[in-house]
């Protein structure tokens, strides 16, 4: 798609009768000349970069070629070369028949896509669909003239058109609330299309803004990260990266809200938020970024404490319990459960001295015996029971920790095996 992105001033010379014509019709060929170029030049990125958090190339919105097809009756000209279609054409927009002006523009660029008519009347079939305030068909055709007459027309200006389009499209979904539902991904799809035709484009950090908002509307938070990472590498030095930074943040804590247990998660936030609070940002962003990184500390205090508590449950020893809660205290000596961690570390203390058993205290021992032979066997599942108001993402989280073991253990024994074996069971 490089093509697409040539500077409309390399192509001036080229245009001749045919950019008049467009001027003459109060076309796009002069707007846009004192903006940056949209196409490729120095320090500006490609579309054939990577652009993470976008659809993968098989969703991009990809415009087919325009053919007259098996309808051609009702799709093909009327008239018999592409100048008395033209000139037909115009004649129906002037009366005010803007439908029948639409099909003889349409036709006359499915039937004559080469002559020098075809792109003037793809022009002006946009431009028809922009004053019908059709948001959604103009964008689809200024995005066709860009793919198919990127050499013929003042590419820099169509691109604007087309972000406007695609402005006007999202503005249009928040009147009718359509946000979270199938028209949400269809205006992201449109800016990311756009964004891949135009990197260099002026409007792009602003649509990748855009993009980003648009993936946290459809609660896709690791998408928006991305997007709004890649925007920050793309310009560093710009205004959008700053408030890409500050939306990024926001992004994360969602994230870490939505996956309170993963501590690995919150301690990369934690690290992102220090590294923010030291950027070239405003103050209330400052303000923002030390409040979520209280947050986000506190959270990863919550969850440590849960996850050593994991080996106060069930399914573990109270020498287990007791080393969880002296590590949670040396990582957390004033932390929020500090205080229930103390008292609980002494109570299990002072039962390890005294050797009381499981059933008295509710914990799993193994050493006591508990639930060897017929003694004890009837409360076995009293004994160990969780408590009730164990949350989902508790029990989640010990799930989770205990298929990790599980996978720790498997790969020790796998590595134990002698080579021989793994090459006998190879063959």
């Amino acid at each position: 798609m490089k093509r697409g992105f040539q500077c409309s001033c390399l192509h001036l010379a080229k245009l001749g009768v045919l950019a008049a014509a467009i001027l003459s019709t109060g076309s796009l060929a002069g707007e846009g000349i004192n903006q940056a170029g949209v196409g490729p030049g120095s320090g500006v990125r490609y579309a054939t970069d990577a652009y993470p958090g976008f659809d993968s190339e098989s969703s991009i919105i990809k415009p087919e070629k325009k053919t007259l097809g098996f309808f051609s009756w009702f799709t093909g000209p009327k008239m018999d070369d592409a100048a008395a279609q033209m000139a037909w054409a115009d004649e129906l927009a002037a009366e005010g028949s803007t439908g029948r002006a639409r099909r003889a523009y349409d036709a006359l660029v499915r039937a004559w896509p080469s002559v020098p008519e075809a792109p003037v009347a793809q022009l002006k079939l946009a431009q028809l669909e922009e004053a019908d305030g059709d948001a959604i068909a103009a964008c689809e055709e200024y995005r066709y003239l860009m793919d198919f007459f990127s050499s013929k027309c003042d590419y820099d200006a169509i691109a604007r058109k087309n972000y406007e389009m695609c402005e006007k499209m999202r503005e249009d979904g928040k009147r009718i609330v359509f946000f979270r539902f199938a028209n949400t991904v269809d205006v992201r799809r449109a800016y990311e299309a756009l964004v891949l035709r135009c990197p260099g484009a002026e409007f792009a950090p602003q649509a990748m803004l855009t993009i980003g908002a648009l993936r946290v509307d459809e609660e896709k938070y690791p998408e928006a990260v991305a997007v709004y990472e890649n925007l920050r590498n793309l310009r560093p030095k710009s205004t959008e990266a700053r408030i890409a930074l500050h939306r990024e943040a926001q992004a994360r804590m969602l994230l870490v809200e939505e996956h309170s247990y993963n501590r690995d998660r919150i301690r990369d936030t934690i690290d992102f938020l220090r590294s923010a609070i030291r950027s070239d940002c405003t103050i209330e962003e400052r303000n923002d970024y030390v409040k979520w990184l209280a947050e986000a500390r506190a959270r990863l205090d919550t969850a440590t404490y849960m996850g050593n508590k994991f080996y106060d449950s069930r399914t573990r020893t109270r020498r287990s319990a007791i080393n969880a809660y002296k590590l949670y205290l040396e990582e957390y000596p004033e932390g929020e459960h500090a205080e229930e961690a103390r008292a609980r570390l002494a109570e299990l203390e002072e039962a390890e001295k005294k050797g009381i058993g499981n059933r008295e205290l509710g914990i799993g021992n193994g050493e006591q015996g508990i639930g060897n032979g017929e003694q004890g066997t009837e409360n076995i599942e009293e004994a160990f029971e969780v408590a009730e108001d164990t949350p989902d993402w508790l029990n989640s989280y010990i799930e989770e920790r205990e298929a990790l073991e599980e996978q720790a253990l498997q790969k020790v024994m796998e590595d134990a095996k002698p080579k021989w074996y793994k090459l006998w069971l190879s063959n």
